[in-house]
């Protein structure tokens, strides 16, 4: 009982830390694209039509892009290696296995 308790407090621990990173992670991407896109403003010369270049936006989008797909690991959305794909992967290896043993007792 106390091996299966550690095994789900480790798995929980696990997952608070991908949740943890994912926050740090969406933080530090606001955080640093507003200080880029402030630079672009005021180095535009507040100038509206120059400031809306594509170029200005490109490490937002780009890194969005990144910070998706982080997201997407974490919270389970994608379906091919959601969230309990790797638990599924584990015991369909652990049941072969199993059943490899099995056939040459």
């Amino acid at each position: 009982m106390k091996k299966t308790n550690d095994a789900k407090y480790q798995r929980a621990q696990k997952r608070v830390k991908e949740i943890k990173s994912f926050y740090i992670h969406l933080g530090v991407y606001v955080i640093i694209n507003a200080f880029i896109l402030a630079n672009f403003f005021i180095q535009s010369g507040f100038d509206q039509m120059r400031f809306w270049d594509w170029t200005n936006f490109s490490t937002l989008f780009f890194w969005g892009i990144g910070l998706a797909f982080h997201g997407i690991r974490v919270f389970g959305i994608f379906p091919i290696f959601g969230s309990n794909w790797e638990e599924r992967k584990i015991q369909e290896y652990m049941d072969r296995d199993s059943a490899e043993k099995d056939k040459y007792l």
